[in-house]
């Protein structure tokens, strides 16, 4: 029997900001996407050791709740100079609790004594969806987006570390960028690409 036809999608987040970027790379693509907090869901915790595994758990966890499909992300800073540091910690960097600002504040302060040519970072995206059924695998893919750690935040966009985190080919901080520029180059934007072109061609098959 076919599968039924996508057209419905949760997205598993509560990050406003990360849902504002996905709904605007999803606008063309006649699918709906609805925000899980509409649901009266909530985001479990995230216990994986690599933003794939946080990004599986999201997205089942919502495609079980809901009874629909659901897409999730995991992302986060990677940073050279502190040998991968703060990875799939980037959101609790410096608390469990902690909020963006404190989280820069940690990455400042642990980058100060480090000279420019060492301020190598990426941003990575792993992006997922996940059947409630549990029958169809998940789909899952992944994304980087290389730049640089600023000495001080530059722009008033964008949320996380975008403020501090400079894009070498326009040379903007990812806070400076606007939302369509940043989509084209992000680690979101190219993965959530990707992933609505594997949702499409679901579609079409």
């Amino acid at each position: 029997m076919k599968a039924p036809l996508i057209a419905k999608l949760v997205f598993a987040s509560d990050n406003p900001g990360k849902f504002r970027e996905v709904r605007e790379l999803f606008r063309d693509s006649g699918l709906t996407l609805v925000p899980q907090s509409e649901l009266g869901i909530a985001s479990p915790e995230e216990t994986g050791s690599t933003f794939t595994d946080n990004a599986l758990l999201k997205a089942r966890f919502a495609a079980s709740a809901s009874g629909l499909p659901a897409i999730a992300d995991d992302s986060g800073i990677t940073v050279d100079a502190l040998d991968g540091r703060p990875g799939v910690r980037s959101a609790r960097y410096a608390g469990d609790a902690a909020s963006d600002e404190q989280n820069v504040d940690k990455l400042l302060e642990e980058m100060a004594q480090v000279p420019d040519e060492a301020r190598g970072a990426g941003f990575h995206c792993a992006a997922v969806l996940a059947f409630p059924d549990e029958v169809r695998p998940p789909i899952c893919v992944e994304a980087v987006w290389r730049g640089t750690i600023l000495r001080e935040r530059r722009g008033d966009g964008g949320f996380g570390y975008d403020p501090v985190f400079l894009d070498p080919q326009a040379g903007k901080s990812g806070a400076q960028m606007n939302r369509d520029d940043k989509n084209r180059v992000s680690h979101r934007g190219k993965a959530f690409r990707a992933l609505k072109e594997r949702i499409l061609e679901l579609r079409r098959n």
